[in-house]
């Protein structure tokens, strides 16, 4: 068998074969990045949280205005709803106080 160049139908075949294969390279570097499951919460989004003045005080106003609507209305909606939103709250003031600290 000789080592010479492909006859020029054949290697338009050639190359229409690698390019599929480059695509399906592709989708499956994708697929396989995006669907990677993770076994551990990724914390390092957490700590690297940065919360605006603006949200923190969005933050407080509702949990404060749920806080009395509860307290006023005794509905249990009202209090799971206070007690989902607080620690979030806290964390944002939390954070945000320590952003300035750090300055």
């Amino acid at each position: 068998m000789t080592t010479g160049r492909l006859p020029d139908h054949e290697q338009r075949i050639l190359d229409e074969v690698e390019r599929a294969l480059r695509r399906d390279r592709r989708r499956l570097d994708r697929r396989l990045r995006t669907g990677r499951l993770r076994r551990r919460p990724d914390l390092s989004r957490v700590t690297h949280y940065r919360p605006h003045v603006l949200t923190v005080g969005l933050l407080l106003a509702v949990s404060i205005a749920l806080l009395v609507t509860g307290i006023v209305t005794s509905r249990p909606a009202v209090i799971w709803t206070f007690a989902a939103v607080w620690p979030l709250t806290l964390f944002a003031v939390f954070r945000l106080v320590c952003r300035w600290t750090e300055r």
